[in-house]
């Protein structure tokens, strides 16, 4: 199984969270290979001081390559909220799974639609970063459940 994290964030040098998404890579390696990607470039900064629209815009347009694989899930705050034991269930039986986490603003509607599945982890308002860290462990809980592995007790 290999399940990619795609996110609209610079790319950095991150003392705090990086150890903590190395170590959920590492310890899910025997059920996935997970990686994360780091998206951002000029367009997507410069649209970001434009408008919302604009800066979504730019998103989808560096993200949309990816969606030609596996199955695609959009983490968005507006869609259904799950607990990890229905988060697990988005896990099960797929050889390719890509996590997307958009930029400040959001998503479009159009790319929304065009992945299969959008999940929200609540309605508070988490950085990059921290998000990052939250779907990493979710996805090792996830692949624990399905497995039986007594981590997500």
């Amino acid at each position: 199984m290999k399940i990619n994290v795609i996110i609209i964030d610079k790319k950095g040098k991150d003392q705090l969270y990086a150890p903590l998404i190395e170590h959920y890579k590492k310890i899910s390696k025997p059920f996935a290979k997970v990686e994360v990607i780091e998206l951002f470039d000029k367009e997507i900064a410069k649209a970001q001081d434009l408008s919302p629209e604009v800066a979504q815009r730019s998103y989808s347009k560096v993200l949309e390559k990816y969606l030609g694989s596996g199955i695609n899930i959009a983490l968005d705050p507006a869609s259904k909220e799950v607990d990890s034991f229905e988060f697990a269930k988005l896990l099960k039986d797929s050889v390719t799974i890509n996590f997307y986490i958009g930029g400040a603003y959001g998503f479009e509607r159009d790319f929304l639609s065009k992945c299969d599945n959008a999940v929200s982890f609540g309605k508070i308002t988490l950085s990059h970063k921290l998000v990052k860290v939250v779907l990493m462990e979710q996805i090792f809980r996830g692949l624990s459940i399905n497995h039986n592995h007594p981590y997500h007790k």
